[in-house]
């Protein structure tokens, strides 16, 4: 599995991404998380819309809960584009989080069993075992139309260009 350094960091110290990059362009790879009822879900699942997908190291972050928040909030204002958030949170989390905020307009997913996500599009920190944060945005044929790795993990992706490219399509 390839194994990348000095792309990003973690509270200013460098971490290893594992998993190739994902470059605007390429056909995205398939992967297999599990939803908040214990379900296997993947790329597969979400039919042939725009797909936001919202990478998160854990929603019970000040930054990941904005980050959440804010998508599942412009999903409901987006036609035909499913907007996904993943982190190596258990389902059982998400599942707590989702009905204490609210979280109807968008679908939660759980990569810990597998790290199927994570080391498919690249996103795994190695010493953390958790998904770094970035957004993907990816055609109706699973294009990659925008991708981007936070370089600092506590930073903000950002929304709007992610919002606009999903919009655009």
């Amino acid at each position: 599995m390839e194994k990348r350094t000095g792309i990003i960091t973690m509270k200013g110290n460098p971490v290893t991404l594992v998993g190739k990059e994902l470059k605007v362009g390429e056909e995205a790879p398939n992967f297999v998380a599990l939803t908040k009822e214990l379900k296997p879900y993947g790329l597969k699942d979400m039919d042939d819309k725009v797909k936001l997908i919202s990478v998160v190291p854990s929603i019970d972050t000040g930054v990941c809960d904005l980050q959440t928040m804010t998508f599942n909030e412009e999903a409901a204002k987006l036609k035909d584009v499913i907007v996904v958030t993943i982190s190596m949170d258990l389902p059982f989390a998400l599942n707590r989080y989702c009905a204490a905020k609210g979280i109807e307009n968008s679908i939660t997913l759980s990569d810990h069993k597998d790290a199927s996500f994570g080391t498919a599009y690249g996103f795994l920190i190695e010493e953390l075992r958790l998904l770094s944060r970035g957004v993907i945005v990816l055609d109706k044929n699973n294009t990659v139309k925008y991708v981007e790795y936070v370089k600092e993990v506590t930073n903000h992706p950002d929304y709007d260009k992610a919002l606009e490219v999903a919009a655009s399509l």
